[in-house]
């Protein structure tokens, strides 16, 4: 049986405990098709400039990504990632004390950027992508993040089909890790996600958010990333750039009911604002 400590989050050398409020992370897209901001960070300057705009918001963390997860996207290749992302992660790494994680599939850019400072590693594929990821995790005691995805960024949406939404990802969960942790990485260096958007219908991503507290239960801190996701848009008629109320709206819902403890956001301010509100109104529950 794996135990853990209730919520603790540990990060390399640095760790987090998620029961007080919950975490901002940040997101720094430094590619060129991403679907919400795709393009307007590519350049390393004005990424790194948005980074730190983002800590003066209040961001916890920076996640840093060089490949695009969209439906339909493409991979690129190593040489492409490392070239986006590692000048970055070595620059904020200079300029700023807050935590870096790195959104990567790929072991040897979560290597090259555990060695440029970054603490994290957000892996959509769950650490299921590379075989080499695990190790790489384990030896650096990265903190990182265990998303749950159907197919690929380039397949997910073709056919999603599940027994039970809920119950599978829960149980996918429970088994990876188990095998994360036999295979040497902390358990309490993992946080999970539950990959809203990826390889889920609409009625999927509803259901998983309505039911969280059921996938909570494996008992590590879930990450939640629906920031501008296009179930919003189906529900409102909003475009991407119109769904901060939307994205606002279902955090300060899943804070309420206690079901996350990241929220991965392109909106840090506004967010950090809702987190702050959302905690300072939970201290005066009635018990």
């Amino acid at each position: 049986m794996v135990t853990t400590s209730p919520l603790v989050w540990k990060c390399a050398d640095r760790q987090y405990d998620c029961r007080s409020r919950a975490l901002v992370l940040g997101i720094l897209n430094v590619t060129p098709d991403s679907f919400s901001d795709g393009g307007q960070f590519f350049d390393s300057s004005h990424a790194v400039e948005r980074g730190l705009q983002m800590i003066a918001e209040g961001a916890d963390i920076l996640d840093i990504g060089g490949e695009s997860t969209r439906p339909g996207a493409d991979p690129v290749s190593l040489d492409d990632e490392l070239s986006r992302v590692i000048p970055i992660v070595r620059e904020l790494a200079k300029r700023t004390s807050a935590m870096i994680s790195v959104d990567t599939s790929k072991a040897e850019v979560a290597r090259q950027s555990l060695d440029s400072g970054a603490k994290i590693i957000n892996d959509v594929t769950g650490l299921c992508g590379d075989p080499a990821m695990v190790s790489v995790v384990a030896k650096y005691r990265a903190g990182v993040v265990v998303m749950h995805m159907q197919g690929t960024p380039t397949t997910m949406q073709a056919n999603p089909t599940y027994t039970n939404v809920i119950d599978d990802v829960a149980a996918f969960f429970t088994t990876r890790i188990r095998q994360l942790t036999d295979a040497g990485i902390d358990p309490d260096a993992i946080a999970i996600d539950p990959g809203i958007g990826f390889g889920k219908t609409q009625e999927h991503n509803l259901t998983l958010l309505a039911n969280l507290e059921r996938v909570n239960a494996v008992g590590r801190p879930l990450c939640l990333g629906v920031s501008r996701k296009g179930f919003m848009g189906l529900i409102t008629g909003r475009n991407r750039a119109e769904r901060l109320a939307g994205s606002l709206a279902v955090a300060c819902f899943s804070l309420a009911r206690g079901s996350s403890h990241i929220l991965r956001v392109h909106d840090v301010a506004a967010t950090v604002d809702a987190v702050k509100l959302s905690a300072a109104i939970d201290a005066f529950r009635e018990n």
